[in-house]
């Protein structure tokens, strides 16, 4: 039985956590590989910043540093912002994936460029930035936003009638106005609105979280994982300091 982290971003009680847990119903995955779902304990109140961007990875790292140990084979980053993915990949040897890199070369696979719809327009940086990385800026036809503040515990629970009609709009000129051939959703939290958006549009719409699930059964399946070369393992590893940082959050917490 193979096995898999997904590292949910976040701290959250366990309801909000089967919220992202629900992602793995748009898959069809075997029987010989299972997902287990950790949220971190070190977060930002949201994306929205370069401190943010900060503690996001260190919380990142410190939830996964362990999975190769622990006896995974792979872990999943549920955040299409990817944070963490590169210091993981530093440190651990089994393939981790960021759903938000991924979501936009496999749009390639699938169509000449892509549109990226999201829920707020203050997480087009994070955006901006894997498209700097990646060198896609050219590939990608538009950014654009519903502009309605997300909810990273509740997702869009409840907000269905508001929200998802507010996308298929964003989505609808992200086609016919900048020529996208393929839409990719700009946050795991709107995974929700995945099936009523890809009914209803004419071009492929990617759901990154579930994304991610199919690439790391795929890596495993194939014995597939990061270079080395690109992320090299640390000349000091310093497991115990990350650790701690983590501890200190929970104690100042408790």
């Amino acid at each position: 039985m193979a096995r898999v982290l997904v590292i949910v971003p976040f701290p959250m009680d366990a309801e909000n956590l089967g919220k992202r847990k629900a992602q793995l119903r748009s898959v069809k995955l075997g029987p010989d590989i299972a997902f287990d779902f950790k949220a971190v304990g070190i977060a930002p109140a949201n994306y929205v910043s370069q401190q943010d961007a900060l503690l996001a990875d260190i919380g990142i790292l410190e939830a996964g540093q362990t999975a190769q140990a622990d006896g995974y084979d792979a872990v999943c980053i549920d955040t299409v912002s990817d944070s963490g993915m590169s210091a993981l990949r530093s440190v651990l040897d089994i393939p981790v994936i960021g759903p938000g890199r991924h979501a936009m070369l496999t749009a390639l696979m699938l169509g000449e460029r892509f549109s990226i719809v999201c829920m707020w327009d203050r997480w087009r940086p994070l955006y901006a930035k894997t498209l700097a990385e990646l060198g896609l800026e050219s590939r990608c036809a538009s950014i654009r936003s519903a502009d309605l503040q997300p909810n990273n515990q509740e997702l869009l629970g409840g907000r269905e009638d508001e929200v998802f009609p507010v996308l298929l709009e964003v989505a609808t000129r992200c086609v016919e106005q900048d020529r996208a051939d393929v839409i990719v959703l700009g946050s795991t939290t709107m995974h929700e609105a995945h099936a009523y958006l890809a009914e209803r549009l004419p071009v492929p719409v990617i759901n990154p979280g579930p994304l991610s699930y199919r690439l790391a059964d795929t890596a495993i399946r194939l014995r597939l994982s990061h270079s080395k070369s690109t992320y090299p393992t640390p000349l000091t590893p310093r497991t115990d300091a990350i650790a701690a940082m983590g501890a200190s959050v929970l104690t100042s917490e408790a």
